[in-house]
């Protein structure tokens, strides 16, 4: 080999190379200059191996040896360094070894420049392919972190919404979700169509927009989202972007702490049994919370329902089908007969006599504040979820 003289001298300094190299790359890239990431006897190290694997080929020939290289690009993803500085630093380093490889060569008068010439080439190959192997491992270790984390994130959210949590598993929840230690918080539970598909797609990109951390799990058959809302009109927004989305969703009260984030989903996912309609929406617990009690224990609501509506549920369709509606309108409209005539597109004399033929068929009185939180309850279990519709639309 042309230049294993040149290679054989400067592998006897090695250790003052490595530290010139480890030296230089810091006093070049910032993020080298980060003791806590990556400490100068570390990049010492790193510099002299490498520096060893050039010239060491250089030295013997035979087949590139790139595992220091290697080395180095797993460690680097491992301290967190950039990719683009690990393989700036390379390059600073392989410069700098180029240069002291110059120095020692112009001592030596067998080695000309046509010579160094052909070496540059063969040296700047080989560097190119070890920087290649940098960037290579680099890049596998990144994905094998990256897939971890999430592995580990995943691990944490699953463990929050199931309640499996110590203080200790807090905090570390807290801290590797990016979520605040304290609430408030909120769930949001939507409903997934397809599983594997994501109703609430592009929602955690525009939380964090609005500054409202969120931690997400997917299920075959919901999308989970523990949401921090430490603003007073946190909520506001947050509800405001689930309601451009096209999905279902139950969205819980407000809680202090993240051990109460099991409860929470249970609310959440309430809230979504009992949203109305088909289509899309945001169902609030809190917006009707009696609604949610009831759905909540759906034995206890059958048997109310039974024991203060089955003489009206007797009925024929038809007739069945007025009196709950006309009920139902009635109540919407806080028990205003003329704003419940109005939205049936009928006389509140026909609402009137309705909701009396409700009060003979019950042997309860709307007038009643307790009859009507009775019949009201009741209701809410007629259109529970599960029960199917038991009223088709009439006027």
């Amino acid at each position: 080999m042309i230049l294993s003289g040149v290679a054989e001298t400067l592998l006897s300094g090695l250790p003052e190379l490595g530290e010139r190299m480890a030296l230089r790359i810091r006093a070049d890239v910032e993020a080298y200059r980060d003791e806590s990431l990556i400490t100068l006897d570390s990049l010492r190290r790193s510099c002299a191996a490498n520096a060893d694997l050039i010239l060491t080929h250089l030295r013997v020939g035979g087949a590139p040896d790139a595992s220091s290289a290697r080395d180095t690009g797993r460690l680097r993803a491992e301290q967190g360094v950039p990719l683009a500085d690990t393989l700036h630093a390379y390059r600073i380093g392989s410069q700098l070894l180029w240069t002291e490889i110059l120095a020692e060569a112009r001592t030596r008068p067998d080695v000309s420049d046509d010579l160094l010439l052909t070496e540059s080439a063969e040296f700047w190959a080989l560097s190119g392919l070890y920087a290649e192997a940098v960037a290579v491992a680099y890049r596998e270790a990144a994905a094998e972190l990256t897939s971890q984390g999430q592995a580990r994130r995943s691990a944490l959210v699953e463990a929050l919404f199931t309640g499996i949590v110590t203080d200790r598993t807090l905090w570390e929840a807290a801290r590797e979700l990016e979520l605040p230690e304290h609430g408030p918080y909120a769930v949001a539970a939507a409903k997934v169509d397809v599983p594997g598909e994501e109703p609430l797609t592009g929602v955690g990109a525009a939380l964090r927009q609005a500054n409202l951390p969120s931690a997400w799990r997917l299920l075959p058959d919901e999308q989970l989202a523990l949401i921090a809302l430490p603003t007073a009109a946190a909520e506001t927004a947050c509800l405001r972007v689930l309601r451009r989305t096209r999905a279902r969703v139950g969205f819980s009260p407000r809680f202090p702490s993240l051990r109460d984030t099991p409860q929470a989903l249970r609310f959440a996912r309430l809230a979504l049994a009992g949203l109305k309609g088909a289509g899309p929406g945001v169902a609030r617990f809190d917006d009707n919370p009696l609604a949610m009690v009831v759905a909540a224990a759906p034995a206890e609501a059958t048997h109310l329902m039974e024991l203060v509506l089955r003489p009206l549920l007797d009925l024929p369709a038809a007739e069945r089908a007025r009196l709950l509606r006309t009920l139902e309108h009635w109540f919407d409209a806080a028990g205003s007969a003329g704003a419940a005539a109005r939205s049936l597109f009928v006389h509140p004399n026909t609402v009137r006599y309705r909701l009396r033929r409700v009060e003979e068929l019950t042997g309860r009185s709307l007038s009643d504040p307790r009859a009507a939180a009775d019949i009201g309850a009741a209701l809410l279990a007629v259109r529970g979820p599960g029960r199917g519709d038991v009223s088709r639309p009439a006027s």
